[in-house]
């Protein structure tokens, strides 16, 4: 009979194991105190809370804790080492231990609490090194059967039939499971990128499909770069900084459908969407395509999709070339005479182009003898910038701009060589510089101010500052401003206080804050005054008609 001393083989005893199991007991423990039914019953598409388990072992120490799918990363070798346990050791005796132990612990388990399938991996020390082996994959098939069916009735009912904007947290699990070969084992590509576009579509005009497009992009990174690329090929770099080699002998049987249309998808999607810092990413993501035999991923780099027609992505003639590319959301711009006319041409390009359906996120790049920028602080110093500072140095071609801006603007879109802070929605240079040129385009800047997205842009706060000072604070400019100012940041630095406490500007302003909730006045009051309390307190201090007026507006910001 054994005992819990007693050795199973060299340096691995019953009591090692069962340290093991202790610790995998402890963390399921801390685990099951989660409502766990009541989580995963808010959406159809969430079989169980906890997708992976990991279990450490080094040195006698064992550790439980959640964590990724790590297995198709690179093992990192550490060389022999002074650990008695053994790979064999591991794999023949510990692994099938653990396995039986975990799977009766499932069984005991609400089946809320662990997601379908649920993976337990472990990581071990070993004489050889570091081993990483999946200790269990488990599936319940009734959750697996209730899960596909909870699948198939979304993508019917909310997007395939569905008009209304979704939540961010089906997608994020919708997309999961569509990647997930456990799941849907065939994958259909040609399916997938049609539910992935139908979801983009009906969030369209959502503030939230920004957080859509990024569960899309992570789920098919995540799909590439642990199930697609390790298939041929060799990651030479880290965990982190992931460098791809083809192995010798791979090869794809079709180049150009099944597999490989999710591949160039996804490098199109983070061509398109992703900062600047990640997308090379996608030009590495085509490249593999390209090495694997895709014709369509080498057309790709150098003519686009294939969307458009070549006569409605390129002109050239004696002032001006345009070439666009739609999978890197590029404008490429060279203008050869630097005239008025060549501007012209360039912004009719551009506006024909939108109005066809390229998509809004984009950038252009300006080669061109003439360096201009608005007379605007803050902005991002990029090619788009440049390109409209260019134009609006012709005032003839001020009509033309306001048709590219109206062309352009849309809501929870951006430029994609700026981020951050800098974020302009497309149109932002075309509105900005008409707006403090001329009276004529204050209609245009306020219907650009009601579709800014004011949580994920702020150039808006540094037009606002440049057009309180360049048009002034008068009776054509306070409605404009007040516009402004609803749609700008507690951050903006907006010197006016003086200039609205004029009388007539007082008056005015009143006028336009009527109607606006308690909320939006206080915004305004703080943006001006510093907030109602002290706009109160220098009330206190005025008389006539002015202190009057502005313990109205003091009253009006105030709160319930």
């Amino acid at each position: 009979m054994y005992t819990k001393e007693h050795k199973l083989n060299t340096g691995l005893t019953l009591e090692t194991i069962d340290k093991m199991k202790l610790e995998i007991d402890k963390w399921m423990t801390n685990i099951s105190d989660k409502d766990a039914e009541q989580i995963v019953n808010r959406t159809s598409l969430r079989a169980g809370i906890h997708d992976y388990a990991l279990l450490e072992y080094v040195k006698g120490r064992v550790k439980v804790r959640e964590a990724e799918n790590f297995l198709t990363l690179p093992v990192v070798k550490t060389g022999k080492s002074s650990e008695t346990l053994t790979e064999e050791q591991v794999r023949e005796r510990i692994v099938p231990e653990l396995a039986s132990f975990i799977r009766q612990k499932l069984d005991e388990l609400s089946p809320a609490l662990f997601n379908c399938p649920f993976t337990f991996n472990g990581k071990f020390r070993t004489r050889e090194g570091d081993v990483n082996v999946r200790i269990l994959e488990y599936v319940d098939e009734t959750k697996k059967k209730q899960l596909l069916k909870g699948i198939s009735f979304y993508i019917v009912d909310k997007l395939e039939a569905g008009k209304n904007p979704t939540k961010p947290v089906e997608t994020f699990f919708l997309s999961k499971h569509l990647l997930d070969e456990r799941l849907f084992p065939d994958l259909d590509a040609a399916h997938i990128i049609s539910i992935f576009e139908k979801i983009q579509y009906v969030n369209k005009e959502n503030k939230h499909l920004t957080e859509h497009r990024r569960y899309l992009i992570g789920a098919l990174r995540n799909w590439l770069e642990n199930h697609w690329l390790p298939c041929y090929f060799e990651n030479m770099g880290t965990q982190w900084q992931k460098e791809f080699k083809k192995k010798g002998d791979a090869r794809i049987e079709n180049t150009e459908q099944g597999p490989i249309e999710l591949v160039i998808y996804a490098a199109t999607l983070i061509l398109k969407y992703e900062p600047s810092h990640i997308r090379d990413k996608g030009v590495d993501i085509l490249n593999c395509a390209i090495e694997l035999g895709s014709d369509r991923a080498k057309r790709m780099t150098k003519e686009g999709s294939g969307t458009f027609a070549k006569e409605d992505i390129s002109f050239c003639d004696e002032l001006v070339k345009c070439t666009a590319n739609d999978v890197f959301a590029e404008v490429n711009i060279a203008i050869k005479q630097e005239k008025e006319e060549s501007y012209a041409r360039a912004l009719r390009f551009l506006t024909r182009l939108l109005s066809l359906g390229f998509h809004k996120s984009y950038q252009i790049k300006l080669k061109s003898g003439v360096r201009q920028w608005l007379r605007i602080k803050g902005l991002a110093k990029s090619g788009t910038h440049h390109f409209f500072a260019n134009a609006l140095e012709y005032p003839n071609l001020h009509p033309l701009l306001e048709e590219y801006a109206r062309a352009a603007m849309e809501s929870f879109e951006w430029y994609t060589d700026t981020e951050g802070e800098k974020n302009c929605m497309p149109g932002s240079y075309a509105v900005f510089g008409l707006g403090l040129a001329d009276q004529t385009y204050f209609p245009l800047v306020e219907e650009y101010m009601a579709m800014v997205d004011e949580e994920h842009q702020s150039v808006q706060n540094d037009f606002t500052v440049a057009f309180a000072e360049w048009q002034g604070v008068n009776a054509e400019t306070i409605p404009t401003l007040v516009k402004c100012m609803l749609h700008s940041t507690d951050s903006m630095k907006l010197k006016i206080k003086t200039d609205m406490e004029n009388e007539r500007h007082l008056m005015l302003l009143l006028n336009q804050v009527r109607d606006l909730q308690d909320y939006e006045v206080e915004h305004i009051v703080y943006l001006i005054w510093g907030g109602p309390d002290k706009l109160k307190k220098i009330a206190a201090k005025t008389k006539g008609n002015r202190g009057k007026w502005l313990t109205e507006l003091a009253q009006a910001a105030s709160r319930g």
